[in-house]
């Protein structure tokens, strides 16, 4: 998230958008992975993301509607030639990426960690 507060103090919407984007993304994978889901595939996590934690309400609907939006918006910043963004609607997105990040760290948080696995099993 510091690299897209970068660009959009640098005015570089798009790039920002694209920052936040992957913020959310290495977040959802994280949180994914340590749940045991694997992926081959970016299109693999987003299923899996809209799957696993927002179709069983995991995370809310408003989380589900901003990372695919900030995925579409990531494809046409980065894909389609002159695509432009305003400076609101992307203060806006990364206002509600902080919110996002904040309920996935609270979500990896609670997972049981390694070694309290291995003292089970232990």
């Amino acid at each position: 998230m510091d690299a897209a507060y970068r660009e959009l103090a640098a005015e570089d919407y798009a790039l920002a958008v694209n920052r936040a984007y992957y913020a959310l993304f290495y977040a959802v994978s994280a949180l994914l992975l340590e749940e045991g889901h694997k992926f081959k595939k970016i299109s693999g996590v987003r299923a899996a993301f809209n799957r696993v934690l927002i179709k069983t309400g995991r995370l809310s609907k408003i989380n589900g509607e901003l990372y695919n939006r900030l995925f579409r918006d990531r494809q046409k910043g980065d894909y389609v030639a002159f695509s432009e963004f305003d400076q609101t609607y992307v203060e806006k997105q990364l206002q509600g990426c902080e919110a996002f990040l904040k309920n996935v760290r609270s979500m990896l948080s609670s997972l049981p960690s390694d070694e309290a696995d291995n003292e089970r099993d232990g």
